[in-house]
């Protein structure tokens, strides 16, 4: 029990929520725009014979077959892609990515909310980040025709004790620069949410939610035209699935990374881009990053949902006042873009890096969490705080009463609580060896081997994507362009 209770001691943030995948631009060895070799050279000849010639110019290695390859096929590493090709038109850009499709894990597996920025320490680049990503996200949403809301946030205070937290947290949102915040009681929270409860609450207009993996894909087909439209080398075969790293070799002589796959495919590169998410510690350390400062640890959260008949009941993102000493922001209420209201996340240590059932289980993933010095100290912190989250896992008819203080009509029956219905993903949280949580992005350079990692992008990772992508396409302009 003890160990049982040790394992499942943590709750993880607003993260995740399991949507069903598919995929219109991943094929399972090399994806392509066109079906058939022919018709894309065709189409490369037309584009590039209609379109001016970029001034941009690349600086890569004539033997490799592309000058960036990105690793990881979610929504930071094709933001990252979209940018190189916004900025440098002509540099060849591949991403590689290990699954059938992509964004398979935690751009499909999340809350869809677009944050405003309200929670992250000013200063910081997750503060930054979020705030100018959110921006841009709703204008590329509105740009390209991705179907978004938006919705708003109501973060309530129930408690006369979280008043002062709730009203320092308005002060954060505004010095972080969100716009249009509002602090208000529970009449003008009324006149929003009719059916909400609480004290006093933030009111952010401009909170969305969207489905994620659409604006991941959308930046996937973005980049790939550009690459035809430029007739860059290997265009039409930008994006690689089922490939999965496990090897790269620094070919000094010829100024060239040779990436392997499992499956023995291989290509070189003169730069390597990693935003592997989940393994970003594993393929950093494959290519000769430093891991000895932090690890990913996996949390899985699960959503449960509001009957049909009860979500008109809720039509806004209502959420508490985060925890204090937590790094998580709650339990709260999500509408999605399909019409559900979602429920949750409770949360626990994984038992596996890309597991979304409880079945799932890989002793690797939990040899790695559990031995790790960090984790141990996390447990024992937060030990009893842990046991009542496994507690309502096991019996998540217990959270019933918590969420009525938010939507005081909310009855036992309105909520689904089925295990077996619940949405659930995987969070990659790094952590460092003293036990802390790392609330901010992480983002390595290693010069001798042209290699740019991702070491740490959690929420609000999704809706600052677009500003983690131009972040790192400024890195790789001044750390290979301006050599």
């Amino acid at each position: 029990a003890y160990f049982a209770a040790s394992v499942s001691c943590i709750s993880v943030s607003d993260s995740v929520s399991e949507i069903m995948l598919s995929s219109l631009l991943a094929r399972r060895s090399s994806s392509r725009l066109m079906t058939s070799s022919v018709a894309s050279m065709t189409l490369r000849r037309c584009l590039s014979s209609s379109s001016s010639s970029s001034s941009s110019s690349s600086s890569s290695s004539p033997q490799a077959d592309y000058d960036v390859a990105i690793v990881g096929g979610g929504i930071v590493g094709l933001s990252t892609a979209y940018n190189l090709s916004l900025r440098n038109p002509k540099l060849s850009v591949c991403v590689v990515e290990k699954e059938d499709e992509l964004a398979r894990h935690q751009t499909g597996h999340n809350s869809g909310v677009i944050h405003a920025g309200i929670y992250y320490v000013p200063g910081t680049d997750r503060a930054r980040f979020c705030v100018a990503g959110a921006r841009k996200m709703l204008a590329f949403c509105e740009e390209h025709g991705i179907p978004h809301k938006r919705v708003g946030k109501l973060i309530v205070a129930v408690e006369e004790e979280e008043v002062p937290r709730l009203d320092a947290l308005f002060e954060r949102g505004n010095e972080n620069g969100v716009q249009d915040l509002e602090l208000l009681g529970l009449d003008a929270m009324r006149e929003i949410e009719p059916e909400v409860g609480g004290l006093k609450g933030i009111w952010s207009p401009n909170t969305a939610i969207v489905d994620f993996r659409n604006v991941a894909l959308k930046m996937a087909e973005l980049f790939q035209q550009s690459q035809l439209k430029h007739d860059n080398k290997n265009a039409g075969e930008n994006v690689l699935t089922s490939f999965e790293v496990v090897e790269t070799t620094r070919d000094n002589l010829n100024n060239v990374t040779r990436v392997r796959a499992k499956d023995g495919r291989e290509i070189s590169v003169d730069t390597l881009i990693t935003c592997a998410g989940l393994q970003s510690d594993r393929v950093a350390a494959k290519l000769g990053g430093d891991v000895s400062d932090n690890k990913i640890v996996p949390f899985r959260g699960r959503y449960v949902e509001l009957k049909p008949e009860a979500r008109h009941l809720v039509t806004t993102n209502i959420y508490p006042v985060p925890v204090p000493g937590l790094p998580f922001l709650g339990q709260h209420f999500t509408p999605t873009m399909s019409g559900q209201v979602l429920v949750g996340p409770n949360a626990l240590l994984a038992f596996k890096r890309e597991g979304y059932r409880y079945a799932d289980i890989d002793l690797r993933d939990v040899w790695d969490s559990l031995s790790y010095p960090g984790m141990q100290k996390l447990m024992r912190k937060f030990f009893a705080y842990g046991v009542k989250e496994m507690y309502r896992d096991i019996v998540p008819e217990t959270i019933y009463h918590t969420l009525r203080k938010y939507v005081p009509n909310l009855k036992l029956g309105h909520v689904d609580f089925d295990a077996d219905n619940g949405r659930a993903g995987v969070r990659a949280q790094a952590m460092s060896v003293d036990g802390s949580l790392v609330d901010e992005f992480v983002i390595e350079e290693i010069r001798n081997s042209r290699a740019i990692h991702v070491r740490n992008a959690p929420s609000p990772g999704c809706t600052s994507s677009l500003e983690i992508g131009r972040a790192i396409a400024e890195r790789y302009d001044n750390f290979v362009l301006n050599e």
